[in-house]
């Protein structure tokens, strides 16, 4: 196991190798193009994220310990090879001197990684400390500067947790946190001495009370936009298949009925007399705010897609919009979760002319300004799901699929027979079809003169007036 471990680690330095050389290798080329220096070198990271299979995040960030290890810090990346550091544990190093000049972020490597064998037996944290030590002994001014332009980064997310449970991470300067989380204990520690707690824990008081102050209403309370898609049949009959809630993901069908009936949350989780989670019957809420509006979407009966819109504007109009982003979920970039941010043209405007559904993507920020670098193509690709096939400019193709919505069963199409998300495009060949060209099993079917079937609701908790 221990040979298995180094033979990843010298994999890694040689990737992070092969990532600098792309690096460099680009930023030559669009200089002598005439680029500007600002732009050069623009979509490298996320082609170091397609090809590693990690997200666009990842991938910037992978190609940024690329850079350090391999211009200012060669014992690092020497320990790198040797399996003596992992991918991970050089990136702690090369955090904790990302702040420095090059001259003292090389005095640190020396100190740190000359003699791998100090290197054995540390922990991850004690290798944080020593390099941190370090730094602050060789430029404390460094420190002091990455602490005040830290406060500018803060930032709220929400991510999916186990069992229809999510985390809503904020990163605050120390002090305003520290003031936060202790003002919800103190609320917490009240509840439960007054008694007013009603056999919730301290922790579930917190959570409680956290949701309380940022949405003015009783937790179990959806006061704020929430949207859900699912079938008809899990609505209105019972039916158990799972409903879709963006932002999240697939939630079993009782849970999505449960919460568009839901209460404000007074007891302990667990108690059948006010577990919001423990079927019964209809729930209603006294919040005239928290009304239900239904939005019904439709889907061919076939192919399970969504019956399109178009628009001759250049910009997608707000239904538009939210059709789109209720088929694609997150952003259409292989690899990357991160919510949509744009609603953009596979092919550029100025090409097709058109804006429609299937002429459309749901792309998060970053991704959007990446697919704009010179060399990047993307084009829609034939079949029963919306698809799309996206060209770096290494010549490698990725495909992205939009995921099935709620009640739909999809064919295979004919171009997944190929190796998925990695396959080379040089040439067209008979499992893929050369770019313009009809799908290899014959040309698409006529559009279907049958009427659409309604298998998708759109339920929007709208916020109070």
């Amino acid at each position: 196991m221990r040979v298995l471990e180094d033979l990843k680690c010298a994999a890694t330095a040689a990737q992070a190798r092969a990532a600098m050389a792309l690096d460099t290798a680009r930023r030559r080329a669009e200089a002598g193009a005439g680029v500007p220096a600002g732009q050069r070198g623009r979509g490298v990271g996320a082609e170091v994220a397609l090809a590693r299979r990690e997200s666009p995040h990842q991938g910037s960030r992978l190609l940024g310990l690329a850079r350090l290890v391999t211009t200012d810090m060669p014992h690092t990346l020497a320990a790198l090879e040797s399996g003596a550091l992992n991918e991970w544990r050089a990136t702690v190093i090369a955090r904790e001197t990302i702040c420095l000049s090059a001259e003292n972020r090389r005095a640190v490597d020396a100190e740190l990684a000359a003699d791998t064998g100090a290197l054995e037996g540390v922990g991850t944290q004690g290798l944080k400390n020593r390099a941190r030590k370090i730094a602050y002994r060789l430029e404390p001014g460094a420190a002091v500067a990455r602490a005040r332009r830290a406060v500018g980064e803060r930032y709220v997310s929400c991510r999916p947790a186990p069992d229809t449970m999510a985390h809503l991470t904020a990163l605050l300067p120390a002090g305003e946190a520290i003031s936060a989380y202790s003002a919800l204990s103190r609320q917490a520690d009240t509840q439960i001495s007054t008694g007013d707690g009603h056999g919730r824990g301290r922790g579930q008081l917190m959570a409680d009370a956290l949701v309380e102050r940022l949405t003015g209403t009783a937790a179990g309370t959806v006061r704020a936009e929430v949207q859900l898609i699912m079938t008809d049949r899990t609505l209105l009959k019972g039916d158990s298949e799972p409903a879709f809630l963006p932002g999240y993901g697939s939630v079993p069908a009782q849970t999505a009925r449960d919460l568009l009936r839901a209460r404000p949350r007074t007891r302990n989780h667990g108690d059948p007399d006010g577990d919001l989670l423990a079927g019964g019957g209809p729930v209603a809420t006294d919040d005239p705010a928290a009304r239900l509006w239904l939005r019904r979407l439709y889907t061919t009966p076939d192919t399970g897609r969504l019956v399109a819109m178009d628009s001759r504007a250049r910009l997608f109009p707000p239904g538009l919009r939210r059709l789109i982003a209720a088929r694609d979920a997150t952003c259409r970039t292989p690899y990357c979760d991160a919510p949509i941010r744009h609603a953009d043209h596979i092919v550029p405007w100025r090409i097709t002319g058109t804006t429609d559904a299937d002429g459309g993507q749901g792309l998060c920020e970053n991704c959007n300004y990446v697919k704009e670098a010179e060399g990047w193509v993307s084009r829609p690709l034939p079949g029963p799901g919306h698809a799309i096939e996206r060209r770096t400019p290494t010549g490698h193709t990725y495909v992205s699929v939009a995921p099935p919505l709620p009640g739909a069963r999809l064919p295979d199409p004919p171009w997944s027979r190929r190796q998925p998300q990695a396959a080379r495009s040089d040439s067209p060949s008979p499992d893929r079809p050369s770019s313009g060209n009809p799908s290899p099993d014959g040309p698409l079917p006529a559009r279907t003169r049958r009427l659409a079937h309604s298998v998708v609701d759109f339920i929007l908790h709208p916020a109070a007036a």
